[in-house]
């Protein structure tokens, strides 16, 4: 059993957007050790790569670059089986590996319905050759390295225009960016800016492992980093910026959020629960749904999401366009949380994340599904396997020596 204790977040500032390149620098420099990182990405079985760091300045703003130099692997054709295959094979760290598997999963989920194929027959050509690998694998192990529990994104910026690839010329953002961010609803906005400010492989990082995204959330940040790009651009500092730290709990004063819902009268359960899913895959801190009864005597449900202020348009236009109601309403409010840790424990080989607060202890329930889906175990069975080993832990952590009452 692995005690968490204290949340470690990272929360990504995409102002400039993301790359893998970017991400895996804004890492290092946030104080991931680039020999570290390197140990675990070289247990891929692969070579002929090589990785430097330098610093750089953009529009006034300091950071650090990395570059990845790789020999001609331009006849190496990669699909989606062999990479996780090589994933597999690496002797990583669990979590490393779950992570990366999960944005390659992403990547080729994504591939996969733009060229209308099977997944696992997916080849990425250009979306995903060895340099983007090691990225993936690189900011997983950075990661691993600052111990991060949580990740957090806010909004991503895109830039406009073309990009040139061994296909021909695509948009940006690239169609695979914009499948990557659709699929989690992830916000997103666009920069008059002639560059392709977000890559596939950035949206892919962030599609696969945030957590929420939003506003910086509250943490009390133990290091930034910053990832500069290899391109400058005027009057944008052309980088990403990591905020690492702990997560802290709402003040006395409760944290001010936002209930964005609405009133639906003509709608089926299904759609109800889809709803729901959208809800909280585009980022609200919460969502539920009232039975009533509305104008006329008329049996109704009232749809509400809680988020963060800034997500409040976003979570409008999902609930507006999912259910096709013609409006939304919205109210302040404080939320206080009670203290929380995580603490993780093995499920038949898997890592399933309990939250533990006063006097109660909660598997979580999206681990506890991922694991249902590997091991073909209902997942009721997996929360209560989850739920034992802690109690178990916890017993042995109670009964040993260094816990016991000493004798006076």
């Amino acid at each position: 059993m692995h005690n968490v204790g204290v949340t470690k977040l990272a929360w990504f500032h995409c102002f400039s957007g993301i790359t893998g390149d970017t991400a895996l620098a804004a890492l290092i420099d946030a104080g991931a050790d680039i020999n570290g990182v390197e140990d675990m990405v070289r247990q891929l079985p692969v070579g002929g790569w090589d990785v430097s760091l330098e610093p750089a300045l953009r529009a006034g703003l300091g950071g650090t670059s990395l570059f990845v130099h790789t020999e001609d692997d331009s006849a190496v054709v990669r699909t989606y089986a062999h990479i996780v295959g090589l994933v597999e094979q690496a002797h990583l760290p669990e979590r490393v590996q779950q992570r990366a598997l999960k944005v390659f999963a992403a990547l080729a989920e994504a591939d996969a319905h733009l060229r209308r194929v099977e997944q696992q027959q997916i080849h990425f050509h250009e979306i995903c050759d060895l340099s983007s690998i090691l990225y993936v694998v690189g900011v997983c192990s950075a990661l691993e390295i600052l111990d991060i529990t949580e990740i957090e994104s806010s909004p991503i910026a895109q830039g406009m225009g073309l990009i040139k690839t061994d296909s021909g010329f695509v948009p940006t953002p690239a169609p695979a960016t914009l499948a990557l961010l659709a699929a989690r609803n992830a916000p997103t906005y666009g920069r008059d800016i002639d560059h392709e400010l977000t890559t596939p492989v950035g949206a892919a990082i962030l599609s696969a492992l945030a957590d929420r995204f939003g506003p910086i959330p509250n943490m009390s940040p133990t290091s930034i980093g910053y990832g500069a790009a290899e391109k400058s651009l005027d009057g944008m500092p052309h980088v990403l910026q990591v905020v690492v730290g702990d997560r802290t709990p709402a003040d006395r004063r409760g944290r001010r959020l936002i209930v964005v819902e609405t009133n639906v009268d003509d709608i089926t359960g299904e759609v109800l629960a889809h709803t729901m899913n959208q809800i909280m895959e585009a980022g609200a801190i919460d969502c539920w749904i009232t039975p009533g009864i509305g104008r006329f005597g008329r049996p109704m449900h009232k749809i509400s999401a809680l988020s963060d202020i800034a997500m409040a348009e976003h979570l409008g236009a999902i609930l507006m366009a999912e259910t096709g109601s013609l409006g939304v309403r919205s109210s302040a409010v404080d939320r206080w949380t009670a203290d929380r840790t995580f603490v993780e424990v093995d499920v038949d080989g898997f890592p399933v994340r309990i939250k533990v607060g006063p006097g109660r202890a909660k598997a979580e329930f999206d681990d506890a599904l991922l694991v249902s889906r590997k091991t073909n175990v209902p997942v009721r069975e997996v929360l209560a396997k989850a739920e034992s080993a802690f109690r178990r832990a916890t017993e042995v952590r109670l009964l040993h020596p260094a816990h016991r009452p000493q004798d006076e």
